[in-house]
């Protein structure tokens, strides 16, 4: 690997080349001198709502709303008599909180308020909150975004907060849950101090080479640990399509020929009514979209054209974007008539669509098929008689659910070896932001591989470090915090 020798000029570039390493951000949450406040249950009438603050002020507020009793005991519920501090008006009897920091969601003194949750109630607590001095409404994002720069959460964490939040399926909530418990950061972590160990034994190569004061192989030993690093790296990059379809859904698209029944299996997966169902042929001419909770993963199900040569202009436009959809679908559910499969129509799809996919859909890099057989209801009860030459199908009859548990078993199968299992294996990268800043960690390792002088090979090291610190949260920048704390709801 090492092609050249230092010399003393690259000694002196190796300083000027090195770089601090960042242990946090470095940058504060916006506003944190000040307390802020918000509901933090939700808007609507409901049993309890929650209202929350943070900040130095917390533990006064608190007080004054309590008409100046005692804070009650850290972490534990009291029960206490709200009133406005300006007017003396009694607001509420609710459960009260005291969370003082740093022992708390942000790091600072935190106050909750369990109220009833009907407008009035809520809105009398906000305005009094409103009125204390040094207090403020809280923006999107504030409190987790407190609790970010007070290193209670890493980068990765405060995104699987917000993915938890958001979640709408089983699989989701399992991948949130697993990024917000820290298993990427810590994964991150790991890879850091690997790289840590092996920049700290080239940097001593350099100094105390000549001293013969190191063993032989030490090189030998940072090359090992780069090369399983890089195949770690690859791995995970390998995977990456898999997290952001969890995160984003998969997209599932629902073919065939006219009248296979394709909008009658759309409604019934979906169960809501998104499609016309008509017996006259060419009813759907356009695709239509429904995100859906499938077996429970997230999908974007699609119900498009049959596909045939169409006998007008509008048809003929359904069936090309149709075709055009096949092309960006990750599952392709191919519905066929059980009852018609000798038909030109569904001889024509099993040529032209099923045959060329089918023998592509076990390799993972390339789209997956699902054949259903549709109108089972229809078949004689000696049995269908398909021909062997059939690939591999399932069974269904929308009109009577036969043959549905089977089909949404073969889609959850499906849709795991798509989006990954959130319960199993390493932690899945369900951003983009994640994936970049991977491959610029492989790239500057390529860089150390290839550099024909220790201290250029050293930097590549660095910069390798600095990008999976960048990824839990060191050394981010402002902007690329605005963007992940956005989606964040207010009280949050």
């Amino acid at each position: 690997m090492w092609r050249g020798l230092w010399t003393l000029q690259a000694r002196a570039a190796r300083g000027l080349l090195r770089l601090c390493s960042r242990h946090g951000s470095g940058v504060p949450a916006p506003g944190s001198g000040a307390t802020i406040f918000a509901l933090s249950s939700g808007q609507g009438r409901c049993g309890v709502a929650v209202i929350r603050t943070s900040g130095p002020a917390s533990g006064p507020a608190l007080r004054g709303l309590t008409a100046g009793r005692d804070l009650p005991p850290a972490r534990s519920a009291s029960l206490r008599l709200l009133s406005d501090p300006r007017s003396g008006e009694p607001l509420d009897r609710a459960l009260v909180l005291w969370f003082p920091g740093p022992q708390s969601f942000t790091g600072e003194d935190c106050a909750e308020f369990h109220v009833h949750g009907g407008f009035a109630v809520v809105s009398g607590v906000l305005q009094a909150l409103g009125g204390v001095p040094g207090l403020r409404p809280a923006e999107a994002g504030e409190f987790t975004r407190r609790a970010f720069a007070r290193g209670k959460l890493s980068l990765t964490e405060v995104e699987g907060l917000a993915d938890l939040i958001h979640a709408e399926t089983e699989a989701q909530r399992r991948q949130a849950l697993r990024q917000l418990d820290g298993e990427l950061g810590r994964l991150c972590h790991d890879w850091a101090e690997t790289l840590t160990t092996a920049l700290a034994h080239v940097e001593a190569y350099i100094d105390f080479s000549e001293d013969d004061n190191l063993e032989e192989d030490v090189l030998e030993r940072v090359d090992s640990s780069v090369r399983g690093l890089e195949a770690a790296l690859g791995a995970h990059l390998r995977d990456a399509r898999r997290g952001q379809r969890l995160r984003s859904g998969a997209h599932v698209v629902v073919a065939g020929p006219p009248n296979a029944g394709k909008s009658s299996l759309v409604n019934l997966l979906s169960r809501k009514p998104v499609s016309i169902v008509s017996p006259e042929p060419g009813t759907t001419r356009d695709v239509l979209e429904t995100p859906v909770d499938l077996a429970g993963f997230p999908a974007l199900l699609s119900d498009t054209a049959g596909l045939r040569e169409g006998v007008g202009p509008v048809e003929q436009e359904g069936v090309r974007r149709a075709r055009a959809r096949l092309e960006q679908a990750d599952l392709i559910l191919a519905v066929l008539d059980a009852s018609d499969l000798t038909s030109p129509s569904s001889c024509n799809f099993l040529d032209s669509v099923v045959a060329h996919l089918a023998t592509q859909s076990t390799n993972e890099s390339s789209q997956r098929l699902l054949l259903v057989l549709n109108k089972l209801d229809l078949l004689s009860s000696e049995g269908p008689g398909f021909s062997p030459d059939l690939p591999p199908h399932l069974l269904l009859s929308c009109l009577t659910g036969e043959g549905l548990e089977s089909l949404l078993e073969a889609l959850r199968k499906e849709l795991a070896a798509l989006c990954g299992d959130p319960s199993t294996g390493p932690p899945l990268l369900t951003r983009a932001r994640h994936q970049h800043h991977l491959q610029a960690c492989l790239d500057a390792l390529g860089h150390y591989k290839e550099a024909r002088d220790l201290a250029l090979a050293a930097e590549g090291l660095r910069v390798a470090r600095g990008h999976l610190a960048r990824l839990t949260g060191g050394g981010g920048t402002e902007e690329i915090l605005d963007v992940i704390f956005r989606d964040f709801c207010v009280g949050k």
